[in-house]
């Protein structure tokens, strides 16, 4: 076994541990575990993702046990991605906090976002439905930690109803997970593709109740409406290194649809081929439309940032629905990102927060804050970016996203509701930047406070535009590999012997020999 599957779970969890129980109160040495187990985390997922350009599909398994038997950690083209975004994403996340002071108002910064790192790399690389509910309650305890993180009333109410949303979401969660397992009698992803294409028709009822609930559950995660209603109030509200790494925490949700609805409930399964696609569809065209009429209508710059990233997973899932090659690597080109730009503007948003009285972000006139210019610089970049404006990755995933649903019978409402919000979303953006930036008084105000951050925060929001760029740079050899990461989602007889490779090679060595007495 490929040992280095399970570093991704297990080092940030081990960090995590010896901060608290150690390192509690030394806020200095803390930050240096942090960034060090970031840029190691870094170090893992390139060597992953290297190894997976093979094409081989390595499997873990957790104590020694087979599968179905025991729970399996799979690495493939698309978890390895998946990781090393995360990695990418954290390592930004954890040196603006340190360089803006977020990780000072508390103690626990960083073994939540340790434990965070640990629930996500976990979602992304089990093998097992019952494993990933376990990663997603991880998610959920250590995001409502690093949600609060810092206090407040406001973030306090935030908070709750972001809690009150997922623990919902969870109890679907629980409900789909034993219909699946009355049904099937197994868990684990790669035998439940066996077992649920070779089910007689008087069991289909209940496995497409189930398929239902999960994308509900699913739906939740990754805010399709009218189940979003968590994310504006939690990402406006949420300390912004903790909004930035919530920016992936939504492309989970995006993530678990692929690998459930690619492999398990595929097209190829006549009980739930007529059902999840279409659904899917609709509640992402409404949740794109939704999202950037949010944009052109926010008051504040975080509720902007919030709105602009569920209109982000509309275009994503919009991708996602067809439930193709082609447009699996349009969403997985437009996954990466819309994660490093929902990341930026939410940085950058904090940025004019600490620049202004009470951290105010309206958008309204207000006067010039310090380093006004290299600020809105960063905030022009970040639009440009979410906008889906030209030159940046944006405006190419898009183009992807257009030309995979070309043979799509409703082309037409596809194309013509991604170009409007894209033109809307431009015009909330300039309402925005214009208010915030240029329609100022040319003297700093005298009241704001002295902000506290120091050029680290530029060197981390800059890294993500700078991915960017290298994401619209690199455009090719990405969509080369995510053409190849997509036929392999797709290649269910590949993961399904993968996985099930040594409990099969168990049953043969266990069967008796010809002529032997039984």
């Amino acid at each position: 076994m490929n040992h280095w599957i399970i570093a991704p779970v297990l080092l940030p969890a081990l960090v995590a541990a010896i901060i608290i129980l150690v390192l509690r109160y030394q806020v200095t040495t803390q930050r240096v575990f942090s960034v060090a187990s970031t840029v190691a985390l870094i170090g893992i997922g390139i060597g992953l993702l290297m190894h997976s350009m093979s094409g081989q599909i390595d499997v873990y398994e957790l104590g020694n046990w087979p599968a179905p038997f025991g729970i399996v950690l799979v690495l493939d083209r698309l978890s390895a991605m998946m990781v090393l975004l995360t990695a990418v994403l954290a390592l930004a996340v954890v040196l603006y906090a340190i360089g803006s002071g977020w990780d000072k108002r508390g103690h626990h910064f960083h073994a939540l976002f340790q434990f965070q790192l640990m629930g996500i790399f976990g979602a992304f690389l089990t093998g097992d439905a019952f494993n990933l509910f376990v990663f997603f309650e991880v998610l959920l305890i250590a995001s409502y930690g690093l949600m609060i993180h810092g206090g407040g009333a406001v973030r306090l109410r935030a908070g709750v109803q972001y809690v009150i949303y997922n623990l919902l979401g969870s109890t679907l969660f629980l409900f789909a997970l034993g219909t699946i397992y009355a049904v099937t009698g197994t868990l684990n992803m790669a035998d439940l593709a066996v077992r649920v294409a070779d089910l007689p028709a008087s069991d289909t009822a209940m496995i497409r109740v189930a398929a239902v609930l999960l994308l509900l559950v699913f739906a939740v995660k990754a805010a399709l409406i009218p189940l979003h209603f968590w994310l504006p109030a939690t990402y406006a509200e949420a300390p912004a290194p903790v909004a930035a790494l919530f920016a992936v925490m939504t492309k989970i949700g995006a993530y678990a649809i692929i690998r459930i609805y690619t492999l398990v409930f595929g097209t190829d399964v006549a009980a739930t081929a007529d059902i999840i696609g279409p659904w899917l569809l609709a509640g992402a065209i409404v949740t794109l439309v939704v999202g950037m009429i949010g944009v052109l209508g926010a008051s504040h710059l975080g509720r902007l940032a919030a709105f602009a990233a569920i209109g982000s997973m509309g275009t994503l899932l919009i991708a996602i629905a067809l439930f193709t090659p082609q447009a699996i690597t349009a969403a997985l080109y437009y996954m990466i990102h819309s994660t490093l730009a929902g990341a930026a503007l939410f940085l950058v948003v904090d940025m004019v927060r600490a620049r202004r009285v009470a951290e105010d972000d309206a958008i309204a006139p207000r006067p010039a804050i310090v380093q006004n210019g290299l600020v809105a610089a960063y905030f022009f970049a970040a639009a440009i970016a979410m906008a889906g404006m030209p030159p940046l990755s944006g405006f190419l995933g898009k183009l992807l996203v257009l030309d995979a649903v070309r043979d799509h019978e409703l082309v037409w409402l596809i194309w013509a509701t991604i170009l409007i919000t894209s033109l809307v979303a431009v015009v909330g953006f300039a309402r925005a930047g214009s208010l915030v930036f240029w329609n100022v008084t040319p003297e700093v105000d005298q009241n704001a406070p002295p902000h506290t951050q120091t050029a680290l925060t530029f060197v981390a929001t800059g890294g993500l535009l700078a991915a960017i760029v290298m994401l619209t740079v690199f455009a090719g050899p990405v969509t080369t590999f995510l053409s190849h990461t997509s036929a392999q989602v797709f290649d269910k007889q590949s993961y399904i012997a993968a996985v099930l490779e040594t409990a099969r090679a168990i049953e043969v060595e266990n069967l008796p020999l010809e002529g032997s007495q039984k």
